[in-house]
């Protein structure tokens, strides 16, 4: 093959690839997502995670640089959901040292007193839920769900959510620090197009408060 039929090739491959990436991203739709607890009373940070069902090309975009900062002695935000690969900062806005640890399976790590900006930030390479501690403070406590897809969201106060994904078929995860105790994630096969229906879900929950823990002088 000469030089010049091969570059033709090439340009005919990049175009077919371009104009099928765009179209699958000009066919997203969005998902919006209901989480109530068996009351029927709106559920406030619900991590939801669509995972493809089919084998996908793995994502050259790069990952973002999230944050979780500790604030008058409490991790903000309390539930944080990520993608797996994604490096988590973790400043600390108090005048005081924190030691942030964890002994969850999808990541062990400890970081040593520090204040300020944490010198090594950690890349949480394993989908799974972490739980965060501080060894000084034994009321902080923080979750971290990480997943294996870009496409998730958080609810809000109201109980709702919305992801934005291409069309196809996925499994919705539905996570919540008060719902998954020795449990799986919720799990509900669903079909995103354009005119896909809004998701209702109801969780039952765990009586026990998952809210962040409360320093000694506010209580």
């Amino acid at each position: 093959m000469s030089e010049t039929s091969l570059n033709l090739s090439m340009l005919r491959w990049c175009a077919v690839f371009l104009c099928t990436a765009s179209w699958q991203w000009a066919a997203a739709a969005e998902v919006t997502a209901i989480i109530v607890d068996a009351a029927g009373a709106p559920v406030e940070n619900a991590a939801l995670a669509l995972l493809p069902t089919t084998l996908q090309p793995p994502s050259t975009a790069p990952k973002p640089t999230v944050a979780m900062d500790q604030v008058k002695k409490q991790f903000v935000p309390h539930v944080l959901v990520i993608e797996t690969g994604t490096t988590l900062y973790f400043p600390n806005s108090d005048n005081i040292r924190h030691q942030v640890y964890s002994f969850s399976d999808a990541k062990r790590f400890e970081l040593k007193l520090y204040s300020g900006k944490a010198a090594s930030p950690v890349v949480f390479d394993q989908p799974g839920v972490v739980v965060l501690g501080c060894n000084i403070h034994d009321w902080m406590s923080a979750y971290v769900y990480v997943v294996p897809t870009p496409y998730f969201a958080m609810t809000g106060k109201d109980g709702r959510a919305v992801i934005k994904a291409p069309q196809g078929t996925y499994d919705l995860k539905i996570w919540h620090p008060r719902y998954a105790h020795g449990r799986d994630p919720s799990s509900s096969r669903l079909v995103v197009s354009h005119d896909v229906e809004p998701v209702h879900q109801a969780l039952a929950l765990a009586a026990e408060d998952d809210s962040p823990g409360v320093p000694p002088e506010h209580q």
